[in-house]
């Protein structure tokens, strides 16, 4: 069987990526931590990786808004590797930090126009929110991270700029039309509603997307602090001994092996 080789992205700012780096080897993984300039500097090749990983964090203090430094950074230097990576169907995922960065160089939604289309904006509440959220899995959705998942998980968030929106109605009706919309903010029992159920005022509550393929994922909540049921006192992961996050990195391993 094939050990998935997996390359966390690191810079200036990024703070998950230990955490996310140790998840992956505890699903089966071989993963590096990677900065960006070795990429830039060609003395690391995107190729050799099996899963490209855009942790959480504040790249670059999040000075212009969350994730845009990284994301022209990667669209101007790395532009035609991130797109061959993404199109030979490996595995790509944003997680918090790392989704802004994902929408605002335009892999997601849709990778093949690589345009900004939606984004992430600040958070209704007008303050950063870091706490548990319920989210609600779509059964439709193609997302290759995402398998096996139940109809309600709960994962933390550490966000202040988590609001969901597309550039237009048309982009949202496509996202839904194509089953790209994976979580979405909801109760314990899988209601929606608003603030304090959606943490942000997302566009219909839209907590994560993928691209058509399902292999590009993006989401706002970290499934790297759930990777035990330890890691929280009073949400419940899939048995007494590990939490909801190991399941998304498992499937990613799986997948490749």
């Amino acid at each position: 069987m094939k050990k998935a080789k997996a390359l966390i992205l690191t810079t200036a700012g990024i703070n998950c990526d230990f955490e996310t780096q140790a998840a992956l080897n505890i699903c089966g993984a071989r993963s590096e931590r990677v900065h960006l300039h070795e990429l830039i500097s060609k003395k690391n090749k995107l190729q050799n990786y099996d899963i490209l990983v855009f942790p959480g964090g504040f790249s670059y203090g999040d000075d212009i808004a969350s994730g845009k430094i990284l994301a022209y950074q990667i669209k101007d230097k790395l532009k035609d590797e991130i797109l061959k990576f993404a199109q030979s169907k490996k595995l790509i995922i944003g997680i918090c930090n790392g989704f802004q960065a994902l929408v605002k160089m335009g892999l997601l939604p849709d990778e093949k126009t690589f345009k900004q289309s939606v984004t992430l904006y600040y958070n209704d509440s007008g303050k950063f929110e870091c706490r548990w959220v319920y989210l609600k899995t779509n059964p439709q959705n193609n997302c290759i991270w995402t398998k096996n998942l139940p109809e309600i998980i709960c994962l933390p968030i550490a966000h202040g700029e988590g609001k969901f929106i597309t550039k237009d109605e048309k982009i949202l009706k496509n996202l839904k039309k194509n089953n790209q919309v994976v979580f979405k903010y909801c109760d314990a029992k899988g209601d929606f509603g608003k603030y304090p159920i959606c943490p942000n005022g997302s566009q219909e509550n839209i907590a994560a997307i993928s691209n058509s393929g399902g292999n590009i994922f993006g989401l706002m909540p970290h499934p790297e602090r759930f990777i035990f049921a330890l890691q929280s006192v009073t949400k419940k992961g899939f048995d007494d001994q590990f939490g909801w996050g190991k399941i998304i990195f498992e499937n990613a391993v799986n997948y490749i092996g």
